[in-house]
């Protein structure tokens, strides 16, 4: 495959059995073969979208000793700001040329879960940042919640097996800058290839050159988005849990050619996680003779904190 199919959410919600069956073996497809669908119809619309990006152009462009105040110690970087090149590629030395900001989850009715999680950021100096960043949250939690059922029912399961399980999940909202290129990267990339840790990714961006996936054959091919579109693909959880039936796709950010360096680029993805009880064990719907048991039994987070340390995140 050296295309990325582009499918819409809203055959899925129409009512109609015909179109939400092909929204179904679309997608489905899609994540066997690639990993990677652009989706039309999700519930975001395009003035949150652009006020998502205006509120995050101003936080980045905050003085760095403004934006370190909200560097919080000890939490592996789940909330609050993160410096540039201080994540890498599980496996790299160089860091990412990329600082970022986490959104994480609005726990509702779970005060357990929300002892577990680190408490949300505050940015005192833009009244409006919190705001946007929350709604643009919510709305991405809901068309990754209809996604997976579609997955739910591709995989022989309940539609709304995952419903459970990312209610009050560990997801991120992850608004990244890469800011222009001053002096010839040594080894570093704007990110280095990696798999996603999470269930599903859906990524805000993708509208210009630099998000490149690897096919079946080793080859990198672009992944460019129409404006109107999510680019979203599977995680290594989602993968483990379906006995890699649906598949988490290698993915890179590459640097631009050299007349763009002085340019920068921005792109958000949310990374759809569980709660940390989830069990990721291989379901038996995705065992048979041909495709036995790949994985070990492992939970969601254990997973993750085995994934953080791998990147450097936590110690």
């Amino acid at each position: 495959m050296n295309k990325i199919p582009s499918v819409n959410l809203e055959d899925f919600l129409s009512g109609d059995e015909t179109r939400k069956q092909k929204f179904i073996n679309e997608i489905g497809n899609a994540y066997e073969n690639i990993g990677f669908v652009a989706l039309k119809g999700h519930f975001l619309d395009n003035k949150l979208v652009d006020d998502l990006y205006a509120e995050i152009k101003k936080f980045f462009e905050l003085p760095v000793e403004v934006k370190q105040k909200y560097e919080i110690p000890g939490i592996g970087g789940q909330r609050g700001y993160v410096s540039f090149g201080k994540e890498s590629a599980k496996g790299k030395k160089e860091g990412d040329l990329k600082e970022f900001w986490h959104f994480g989850q609005y726990v509702e009715n779970n005060p357990e879960l929300e002892a577990e999680y680190p408490a949300n950021v505050i940015v005192e100096e833009l009244p409006n940042f919190n705001e946007v960043g929350k709604k643009t949250y919510k709305m991405l939690e809901k068309t990754a919640q209809y996604v997976l059922r579609s997955l739910a029912l591709h995989l022989g399961l309940e539609e709304t097996y995952f419903d459970q399980y990312i209610k009050n999940g560990n997801s991120i909202l992850r608004p990244i800058h890469y800011p222009p290129i001053t002096e010839e990267p040594k080894g570093a990339v704007r990110a280095a290839a990696h798999g996603d840790i999470n269930l599903i990714t859906l990524l805000m961006g993708a509208h210009g050159k630099g998000l490149q996936v690897q096919n079946h054959k080793g080859e990198w091919i672009d992944a460019i988005a129409q404006p109107d579109e999510l680019m979203i693909n599977v995680g290594d959880m989602l993968s483990r849990h379906s006995n890699n039936k649906l598949k988490s796709t290698i993915h890179r950010v590459v640097n631009p050619p050299k007349e763009l360096w002085g340019t920068s680029r921005y792109s958000i993805p949310f990374f759809m996680h569980p709660i940390s009880e989830m069990k990721l064990d291989v379901l038996e719907e995705c065992i048979d003779a041909d495709n036995p048991k790949q994985f070990e039994d492992i939970t969601a987070g254990e997973f993750l904190n085995e994934r953080l340390r791998e990147l450097g995140l936590i110690k």
